[in-house]
Formats: C-alpha cells, sequence, structure tokens
C-alpha cells in the first residue's frame, strides 16, 4: 500500500512539475515508463532547460517526442549508481601520504633518513591537493547543478615527480543538451586555472628553499601564463626550488593538457558543445598531430618530447570511443558562452610549453 501511495505521489509531483511548461491532457504507463501527452507552453529546449534538474531530482530522466501529431514526455525512472565513497577518501588520503613525502623532499627533507621529516611535504600537498581538487570540485558542482549523475573525486597516487597522477570524476548517465555539456567541460579548466594563478603567486612570494635531493636534478619550462607572473614576482632560482609555485605550474600543465580539444578531455567536451558533430573530425586528427610533435621535439629539437607521444597514444583511444550525444543536441549556446569557450582555448595555449620538462 505504502508503495503505491508513494508512486501515485511521485506522478502527481511529476505532473505538477511538467504542466508548468507542458500542458497535459492524458498520462499512460507503460515498461515503467510515464508517457505524458500533452502540448508545449515554451520552446522544447526551455522545457529542456527548466524541467531537466527538477525532474533528476526525482529520479526520472526525459526526452520529447512528437509522433502521430502528438507531443509526448517520456519519463524514465533511473536509479543512481551506489557510491562506495570509501574508495574515494582512501584513494584521497593514499595522495596526501605520496605527495606529502615528495612534498618533504621538494623542501629539503629526508623522509628515508628521517620519518618526521614527511610532515615538511605538508604545504606542498595542501596546494597540489588544492589545485587538483578545485579542478574536479568545478566539474561535480556544474554536473550537479544539471541534474546530471557524477561521482566524488577520484585521487590518484603515484611515484612521480608531484606525487600523483591527478584526479578523475566519472559522470553517469545522459547529458541533457549542449549548454550542460559546455558547463561541466569548462567548469574544471577555469576554476581550476584560477586557483593555480593564485597558489603560483603564493609560492613565489614565499620565496626558494634549498634541495639535497637528486630526485629534482630538472629542467623545468615555464608556460607563457607563469612568465607573465614571473614579470612581477622575479624568480631568483630554478622554479623546482619552489614548491608552492610548482603546483601551481603543475596546474598550468594540467589545464594544457586537459583542454586539448579531442576525446573525452574537457577540451573534447567543449569542442563538442561548441561546433556539435563537426568536432569528430578535429578530435581524430589532434593525436597524430601530438606523436608528430613529440617525434619532432625527440629527434629535430634533440630534446625531451615523449610527454606528447604518449599523450597523443592515450587519446587516439579516447578518440576512437567517440563522444556521448546529449540529448538535447539542437540547443545553441549563445554569444556569451561560444565566447567564453575561445578564452578557455586560448587560455589553454597560455598554459602550454612545448618541453615542460627535461631530465638532467
Amino acid at each position: 500500500m505504502n508503495n503505491l501511495q508513494n508512486a501515485s505521489m511521485t506522478e502527481q509531483e511529476l505532473r505538477e512539475k511538467i504542466n508548468q511548461v507542458f500542458s497535459i491532457y492524458d498520462i499512460q504507463h507503460a515498461d515503467g515508463n510515464i508517457y505524458f501527452f500533452g502540448t508545449p507552453k515554451e520552446d522544447i529546449r526551455i522545457i529542456f532547460q527548466k524541467l531537466w534538474p527538477l525532474l533528476s531530482e526525482k529520479g526520472f530522466q526525459f526526452t520529447i517526442k512528437y509522433d502521430l501529431g502528438e507531443h509526448i514526455l517520456i519519463a524514465s525512472p533511473f536509479s543512481p549508481a551506489k557510491e562506495r565513497r570509501w574508495i574515494n577518501y582512501v584513494l584521497a588520503i593514499a595522495t596526501i601520504f605520496t605527495t606529502m613525502i615528495v612534498g618533504s623532499l621538494l623542501f629539503g627533507g629526508h623522509p628515508d633518513i628521517s620519518p618526521a621529516d614527511v610532515m615538511k611535504g605538508l604545504p606542498f600537498t595542501i596546494a597540489i591537493m588544492t589545485v587538483l581538487g578545485s579542478h574536479e570540485a568545478g566539474h561535480y558542482i556544474v554536473a550537479k547543478k544539471h541534474g546530471m549523475q557524477t561521482s566524488l573525486p577520484y585521487f590518484i597516487p603515484f611515484p612521480n615527480l608531484i606525487g600523483t597522477m591527478g584526479a578523475v570524476i566519472k559522470h553517469r548517465g545522459p547529458i541533457p543538451n549542449r549548454k550542460a555539456l559546455f558547463d561541466v567541460g569548462i567548469s574544471g579548466p577555469l576554476i581550476g586555472l584560477f586557483v593555480s594563478i593564485v597558489v603560483t603567486i603564493i609560492g613565489l612570494l614565499q620565496g626558494p628553499v634549498d634541495q639535497t635531493s637528486e630526485f629534482f636534478k630538472i629542467q623545468l619550462s615555464s608556460p607563457i601564463l607563469f612568465e607573465f607572473i614571473t614579470r612581477f614576482i622575479p624568480l631568483n632560482k630554478e622554479l623546482i626550488s619552489y614548491p608552492i609555485a610548482f603546483a601551481g605550474w603543475v596546474g598550468m600543465l594540467v589545464t594544457a593538457l586537459n583542454m586539448i580539444p579531442a576525446g573525452q578531455l574537457d577540451g573534447g567536451h567543449v569542442l563538442r558543445a561548441m561546433v556539435g558533430e563537426k568536432a569528430k573530425e578535429v578530435s581524430r586528427v589532434i593525436p597524430f598531430i601530438l606523436i608528430s610533435l613529440g617525434f619532432y621535439v625527440t629527434y629535430i629539437l634533440n630534446r625531451d618530447g615523449f610527454i606528447w607521444v604518449l599523450w597523443g597514444i592515450f587519446l587516439s583511444f579516447f578518440a576512437a570511443a567517440g563522444h556521448p550525444k546529449p540529448l538535447d543536441d539542437d540547443m545553441p549556446l549563445g554569444k556569451g558562452r561560444m565566447a567564453l569557450g575561445v578564452i578557455t582555448f586560448i587560455l589553454g595555449l597560455l598554459c602550454f610549453t612545448l618541453v615542460p620538462f627535461q631530465v638532467g
């Protein structure tokens, strides 16, 4: 009896929300779906924009069809995937530990001799986790705003130059429209880059530290945006000697890599939202351009271009997988979003360096 009451209550709630923009004259049920027959009160694109987050809160996704002279809004229930959040927490804690070890070395500590020295790496951990976390938080918050199903960030601990391979989030379910695709794709790079700039400035103001570890005998190339900041706060030593600013540099590199317009990268999402299916052609070509660039840097310039070969191979698989199509793929972005997209791609270029790092 309670289940019937709950189902009836849900249908009534849906009807009240849908009636605001879609005048209902009949309701039918089939295969677990609810079919609302009616007349749109507004443009279909506006209906999608208004109803998607409201129905998503009730556990429904929907499509609108025009069949045999009738408009039909089909509401389909979906069950959000059960989140095993303990995995997110465990990975975050592990990443805090691995980045603190690297941070300890950056600040001149010797955690291999004195385990207590690992605490010296805490400032670097806070900086790098903030830079990477803000990027994913941007995606998460905006996706939720658009009624999309998404996970908490998964940080990836890894024994490398920064102690992590970054962080990712999982999107589940359909993308409601092109505006949602654009907003989710662009939010991470913009927020992450803003935080990276702030972290860079803080790090440069703190000044350099003395390092003794051979692990950091590496040359870093600064992107144009980083160089612009150093015109106001000059470097007195190598960039790697500024641990907090180095975290900001990493954030800029992450922005440059993510804004490459291919596959499932943020740049791929943004371009797909801006130009539609034409983005496929760009996405197919980009991996070959990156691999060619890597070989050019390696064999013509005699520098380390392996990162571009690796990234090109990585993207070739993502480009082949294609891009999910939004349910409403006809909704125009508007001049404001198109301009913001162009600006963000330019910012990505300002974070690009031909040879980000060179060992030795």
